[in-house]
């Protein structure tokens, strides 16, 4: 018996749907690949990892505590003097630029050197009002913490409200 003879549906029926290009599973299933294929085709694999920091931008991680706003970004390779920080308006913004080398040197006169730059900005609106003049922020070992203190009138106590079950 043929694994095939296990498949419960017609199998003339399922020949068409594979051949068919009204079936829309089928249709996307030919055009992901296509895309996956076309991706693959157009990367360059001789630059390695420096072909990535084309499109480079910090991961950013916001969250609220009852005092203030913390702020992270992971930022690799970087050191202090790369990058920026501002806030007005509500908005924390983070702007600088990486650059990266990658030389190899073999024996004779086989000779290779990579560089690239990019730039990057990344904005965050943030939850509520914050202290601008209160704010700290440490970069260590490629990860940035921001600490925005909350304002006082961002600090009011939450009310809960309980919740019943009707019947």
């Amino acid at each position: 018996m043929a694994i095939s003879d296990l498949i419960p549906w017609n199998r003339e029926r399922a020949v068409e749907v594979r051949r068919g290009a009204e079936d829309p599973f089928w249709a996307l299933h030919r055009e992901m690949n296509r895309m996956f294929e076309d991706f693959a085709r157009g990367y360059d694999w001789t630059l390695g990892p420096a072909r990535l920091l084309q499109g480079f931008e910090p991961q950013i991680d916001v969250r609220e505590t009852e005092d203030a706003v913390l702020v992270t970004a992971e930022m690799p390779g970087l050191e202090e003097k790369d990058f920026e920080l501002e806030l007005g308006d509500g908005v924390l913004t983070l702007r600088g630029e990486k650059r990266s080398e990658h030389e190899e040197k073999e024996k004779g006169s086989v000779h290779h050197l990579e560089r690239s730059y990019g730039s990057f900005r990344r904005s965050v609106a943030l939850p509520c009002e914050v202290e601008a003049e209160k704010a700290n922020a440490i970069y260590r070992k490629g990860v940035l913490e921001v600490t925005l203190p909350k304002a006082p009138e961002a600090r009011r106590p939450v009310h809960r409200i309980a919740v019943k079950s009707g019947a």
